[in-house]
């Protein structure tokens, strides 16, 4: 959500809804200080990759509802937003956490259920997802994230 909230921050503060890719950079690293230029870059790149916005002719859109943002007073980006989404391991971490078993046993478990129910005709992330379900493990929030991935690796 930060990501969104970040994205959504120069375009509701200058009131406009498409900026230029300078625009965008010069309010996230000049204006409000809040990453280096490079760092801006980076996080358009992950926006898009998530699908918050699409770049047409160096115009960035964002794609979904600016109205529906609230940016909190004193709101301030940590550089973790900039990490790589891995909805996988943070959904097989959960699982980890909630059995008390290790990562690892985890991992096998689920490469377990891809081979021997599903005779590997089946993704790891719907295998992690049928686990969740097993062991009454959260996993609605990483499905959309989930999603993204598989369709990535295609």
């Amino acid at each position: 959500m930060s990501v969104q909230i970040a994205v959504a921050a120069p375009f509701k503060h200058m009131r406009k809804e498409r900026l230029q890719r300078s625009e965008f950079v010069f309010y996230i690293a000049i204006d409000r200080k809040w990453m280096n230029k490079e760092q801006a870059n980076q996080l358009l790149e992950r926006a898009k990759s998530e699908g918050l916005i699409e770049i047409e002719g160096g115009a960035i859109r964002p794609l979904f509802d600016l109205a529906a943002i609230s940016i909190p007073l004193g709101f301030r980006p940590t550089s973790d937003i900039l990490a790589a989404e891995d909805p996988l391991g943070d959904l097989i971490g959960r699982i980890a956490a909630a059995t008390g078993r290790p990562v690892q046993d985890i991992v096998a478990e689920v490469h377990r259920v891809v081979t021997d129910h599903f005779d590997g005709n089946l993704r790891v992330e719907a295998a992690a997802v049928i686990l969740a379900r097993k062991y009454g493990v959260a996993f609605e929030d990483k499905l959309s994230a989930l999603q993204r991935s598989v369709l990535k690796a295609r």
